[in-house]
């Protein structure tokens, strides 16, 4: 059984970053793909970014490419989101999400995840 929990969300003014953690527990956390997706106010949750277990091929959705940057770190089992010029469309519940047997790609769609942390609030004034 994997858990994911996230950590690192808050306010911040537009034009500023923040990064996000996933700490993700339980066996051969380098076998499982991590995707960041985000749910913004009365809108459908959606892909912003995923890793593939060994780290070494990241995907992006293409409307945020150059300002979030997706990285991980299996010794500590962590997973980060760095976000820069961050706008107001990207205030959102974040939630990292955990795909099972991949550890060298990972997918962007939310249906193929398995596990999921409960979120953590971004929220971007301007």
């Amino acid at each position: 059984q994997v858990q994911l929990e996230e950590s690192g969300g808050g306010w911040v003014q537009s034009g500023n970053s923040l990064r996000l953690s996933c700490r993700v527990s339980g066996p051969t956390v380098s076998t499982y793909a991590v995707g960041w997706f985000r749910q913004p106010p009365g809108k459908e949750r959606e892909f912003v970014a995923a890793i593939s277990g060994d780290g070494a091929s990241t995907y992006y959705a293409t409307f945020m490419k150059d300002r979030f940057t997706i990285s991980r770190d299996n010794a500590k089992s962590t997973v980060h989101l760095q976000m820069n010029a961050l706008k107001p469309d990207d205030t959102a519940v974040y939630y990292c999400a955990a795909e099972g047997r991949k550890p060298y790609t990972a997918s962007v769609y939310f249906g193929s995840y398995e596990y999921w942390g409960q979120g953590t609030q971004v929220t971007v004034s301007s």
